[in-house]
């Protein structure tokens, strides 16, 4: 069981009529180390903004929360503690892993095209995992020799693995797998 923490800051004056709710800054989490950084935006409001604010904090708890949330639509960042949890959570849905560094060349021109896929595939999860000195462990136990390479997962095991910037071919494998 994990516990989620929603913020919502908002305005003690309704908002203009040309606003919406879902205009006003929301923060949703699973209470951990971030617990700190809600707690440092907060402080770190101007005094004469925080006049203007009202702050509520929702806690949540369900068996079904367990762990990180993945938004339909976009690529989720997961590190060595979240991959599995959030493979192991995808079922029977496909899974696209992004593997990549801050300074690979061709990893950054790719990032684009891989977020369009996202937006595009709302039936698979797309994840991208940087393979830095942290997330070292992980990488090594996914056998990554390359940067990028994206690995194509379903029921938790790799299916297929496409090595470099090939966006074609990540696209196919994705299609096998997810036909499959």
């Amino acid at each position: 069981m994990a516990l989620q923490i929603h913020h919502v800051c908002r305005p003690i004056l309704p908002p203009p009529s040309t606003g919406s709710r879902s205009s006003w800054p929301t923060k949703q989490f699973t209470i951990g180390r971030d617990v700190h950084r809600s707690v440092a935006s907060t402080k770190s409001i101007a005094s004469k903004t925080r006049k203007n604010l009202r702050s509520s904090v929702r806690v949540r708890s369900s068996l079904e929360m367990s762990g990180p949330t993945v938004v339909v639509g976009q690529v989720t960042e997961v590190d060595k503690d979240t991959f599995w949890p959030i493979v192991n959570a995808a079922g029977d849905k496909t899974v696209v892993l992004d593997m990549y560094t801050q300074w690979c060349g061709p990893c950054k021109i790719i990032a684009p095209k891989f977020q369009e896929l996202a937006e595009k595939y709302l039936d698979v999860v797309f994840l991208k995992l940087d393979c830095n000195q942290e997330n070292k462990p992980l990488a090594k136990e996914l056998g990554i020799k390359v940067v990028p390479t994206f690995k194509i997962l379903k029921h938790g095991k790799i299916l297929k693995e496409v090595t470099g910037a090939k966006f074609d071919s990540v696209v196919a494998a994705m299609e096998d797998v997810r036909s499959s």
